[in-house]
């Protein structure tokens, strides 16, 4: 542990390590990442790896759409391969009303030069033919996206932060951010004190509890979701989109030579459950059922348990404290955080250096939930 650092990031996963990163290239000196366990250990490692920029809003496709640049281009910079796969996201839809929501922001997309589109059952057949069209009024294919593997992006992001001479730490727990007056001066930890003037939170959803003592309300709660990943599937199109039952929330991609599948669960309740549950498995077996009725024949080879880190209208938060100089955070990200990586990493080395972020994140300030002005939460729901 240094005796003191010029920035202190708290929390290893996508969204601390790309901060690092972002830094350091910047030329920020004595930067320190601290993390409790292993990097990328928390949620980032438990992310599906699905990256998007379709979006209802003009803010996450712009973040989308920045990270999806950053994503393509990985291998240069920072210098990581990440086993990018652009083969597109098809979100699956069953009523009017999801199809014109999605192609109002079909038009939002294109407008900015994604090559996103509405598609026909049939087409939607052509791209992912394990697909039973009951039900079905159409669907929405966004080509630019895809998925890639999560913790070759935090070891990307964490080898070039390194070499640019920040300082990444693991098996340290943070125990207390210090404050003399409105002035931050120490963080606390397990491995001792390290003096500064900057914090950076990026504790996913341990970020609440860290900024609660001092004054700073992050409304963010942990919720469990969970991940399967099926034996060998012989036969499936290589090129098989991410796709999303827009519906039920029941998703799959490509995971090796089997398929990855997830699905929220309405009964789960908020809390740090890592444990693994089979209470979801019959209402995930319901939709399978309903919409790729091939699969379940198949077996399960593994899976696991991972938390969303979830605010009340299901946006992120990202800015800087106002009674506290100098507390910056980037979290509440609900389920959109490892996609949104690249993008935040660069907007909170702007906002630390003074600069002006390439697009407007004052809508995802905490300071809203001080106010009426609470954008609904059934926007980004997937």
């Amino acid at each position: 542990m240094p005796e003191a650092a010029e920035v202190v990031i708290i929390g290893g996963g996508v969204i601390g390590t790309s901060i690092a990163f972002h830094l350091a290239e910047a030329g920020v000196e004595r930067v320190l990442l601290l993390e409790r366990n292993a990097l990328g250990s928390g949620s980032t490692s438990k992310a599906a790896g699905g990256v998007r920029a379709n979006f209802s809003d003009d803010l996450n496709i712009a973040l989308g759409a920045r990270s999806l640049a950053a994503f393509a281009d990985f291998a240069r910079r920072p210098g990581q391969e990440i086993d990018l796969h652009r083969v597109g996201y098809l979100f699956l839809l069953e009523t009017d009303d999801q199809l014109e929501l999605f192609r109002e922001s079909t038009i939002r997309q294109r407008a900015v030069g994604l090559p996103t589109r509405m598609v026909r059952v049939e087409e939607a057949l052509e791209l992912a033919p394990i697909l039973a069209p009951e039900g079905l009024a159409g669907a929405c294919f966004s080509a630019a996206d895809g998925h890639c593997t999560p913790e070759s992006v935090v070891l990307g992001y964490a080898t070039a932060a390194r070499r640019l001479g920040a300082t990444l730490l693991t098996g340290c727990d943070v125990l207390e951010v210090d404050a003399i007056g409105n002035r931050i001066s120490a963080v606390r930890t397990s491995l001792g004190t390290v003096r500064t003037s900057t914090v950076i939170c990026a504790a996913g959803a341990w970020s609440t509890a860290l900024a609660a003592p001092l004054g700073i309300n992050l409304p963010v709660t942990p919720l469990r979701r969970q991940i399967v990943v099926t034996e060998p599937i012989p036969g499936l199109p290589p090129n098989m989109p991410m796709t999303i039952d827009f519906t039920s929330s029941y998703y799959f991609h490509h995971e090796g030579p089997g398929l990855l599948i997830g699905m929220s669960d309405p009964d789960e309740l908020p809390g740090f459950h890592l444990d693994r549950s089979d209470a979801w498995l019959p209402r995930l077996t319901d939709a399978i059922e309903r919409r790729t009725p091939s699969l379940l024949d198949v077996g399960l080879s593994s899976g696991w348990a991972g938390l969303y880190e979830v605010t009340p209208d299901h946006d992120a938060l990202i800015g800087e404290a106002g009674g506290l100089s100098r507390f910056l955070y980037a979290t509440g990200f609900s389920g959109h955080g490892f996609l949104q990586g690249p993008a935040v990493g660069e907007i909170i080395r702007d906002l630390y250096l003074g600069r002006r972020p390439f697009v407007d994140i004052s809508p995802m300030d905490a300071s809203r939930f001080g106010t009426t002005d609470i954008r609904r939460a059934e926007r980004n729901v997937v």
